[in-house]
């Protein structure tokens, strides 16, 4: 196994982003791709290991970049930051769009066969593709916020969805789960949720130590299991 990794120059409108390419390039043919959406502070380090980690499971990884010119969000502007696109679903629908059609056309991908998974924000990034009908497998949240301005439509989510989520997460609590919940069965969407007891949000992210807030912390148990769900989740859907 060869892990190739690149910069990939992609555009949304005026805005210029920054992507990172994961694979094996030892590996020959077209093989299923995973777009991977960073945590609220911007792509960093967390969102291209695990793009790499993908392209070590036999995938295609590409980790998108939502700010532009992978730019990093400080704790002070990053409630406006994030409140803006999470308010405009639209935006940030275009936004993750011009990702994953950059994955699409990536030589080494079979383009019928895409996954998303992301992080926090991320999550809730990839769920909006899903809600907007986005032609892929499935989609995979890790501690992601699960609210919406605008909820799935009876019938559009045409790809599978699994929400991983730490059952004492303060980010993403029991009634905004229940909605979420509801808003799955409305649409008639193919959904699971996984929760992970003892477990608060940034999970999945060896970086949260607690000091941006309490709530932000890492758990190597909850980190592990997550992923290999994720694995399950994607070989189901690859078996159609």
């Amino acid at each position: 196994m060869t892990i190739k990794t690149q910069d990939v120059r992609y555009a949304d409108g005026d805005l210029s982003c920054h992507g990172f390419l994961a694979y094996d390039d030892a590996q020959t043919g077209k093989r299923p791709g995973v777009l991977v959406v960073h945590e609220a502070f911007g792509l960093g380090q967390h969102a291209m290991d695990r793009a790499r980690m993908i392209a070590e499971l036999g995938y295609v990884g590409f980790a998108a970049d939502l700010f532009g010119d992978r730019r990093q969000v400080g704790p002070a502007e990053l409630m406006d930051v994030i409140g803006s696109l999470a308010g405009d679903p639209p935006t940030l629908r275009k936004r993750a769009k011009a990702a994953l059609s950059t994955l699409a056309a990536q030589p080494q991908v079979d383009s019928s066969k895409l996954f998303g998974i992301g992080f926090c924000f991320g999550g809730t990034t990839v769920l909006e593709l899903a809600r907007d009908g986005c032609n892929l497998l499935g989609v995979v949240g890790f501690h992601s916020g699960l609210e919406t301005k605008a909820p799935a439509q009876p019938g559009a989510v045409k790809a599978s969805v699994l929400a991983l989520i730490g059952a004492d997460d303060p980010l993403v609590p029991p009634q905004q789960r229940l909605g979420f919940e509801e808003e799955m069965r409305k649409a008639g969407a193919d959904w699971q949720m996984v929760l992970y007891g003892n477990t608060l949000h940034s999970f999945t992210n060896p970086a949260a130590d607690g000091s941006v807030m309490p709530a932000v912390m890492y758990d190597a148990k909850a980190d592990k299991r997550s992923w290999r769900v994720m694995k399950d989740f994607f070989e189901e859907r690859l078996k159609g």
